[in-house]
């Protein structure tokens, strides 16, 4: 048995302490916002905060992060300024790839509340977007930023 404490919830589950985080969310706790993308931290799609960092789950093993506090996207208040910035900005296409997106601009910005655009640009380039939305994810980043 783990226990997870998964958007301010404590959860007690019967799961091998070795299965991804990502899974426990998706399958076990029915948080399906996270995405599964290329399943070796690569595209940064299973993006979550642990601790307040954005950290890829595909293949963190949740028994590793017993104690501490995840975040998912389902988690993430409506009105954080990256998700009003991703609305105004019209970020998303596909949007597969947008809560990793999403939950990595909001870590960068607790982190870093007024970032240079080399910093987002290093924050950002964990995550891929297939359909090339950068330039209005940039711009999303730097609406957040002006209004945080």
């Amino acid at each position: 048995m783990i226990s997870l404490d998964v958007n301010g919830t404590v959860h007690r589950l019967e799961v091998d302490p070795e299965t991804p985080l990502l899974w426990v969310v998706r399958e076990r706790l029915g948080l399906t916002g996270t995405k599964y993308g290329c399943g070796i931290e690569e595209c940064g799609a299973c993006t979550m905060h642990v601790d307040g960092m954005a950290t890829k789950t595909c293949q963190l093993p949740a028994g590793s992060v017993q104690g501490k506090k995840i975040l998912t996207i389902e988690g993430l208040p409506e009105d954080h300024p990256v998700k009003r910035a991703w609305i105004a900005e019209e970020v998303p296409q596909c949007g597969y790839c947008q809560p990793g997106m999403v939950m990595a601009a909001a870590a960068l910005l607790a982190a870093h509340p007024r970032p240079t655009p080399a910093e987002v640009d290093r924050a950002m380039d964990a995550n891929l977007c297939r359909c090339g939305t950068y330039p209005r994810i940039r711009r999303a980043i730097r609406r957040a930023a002006e209004r945080s």
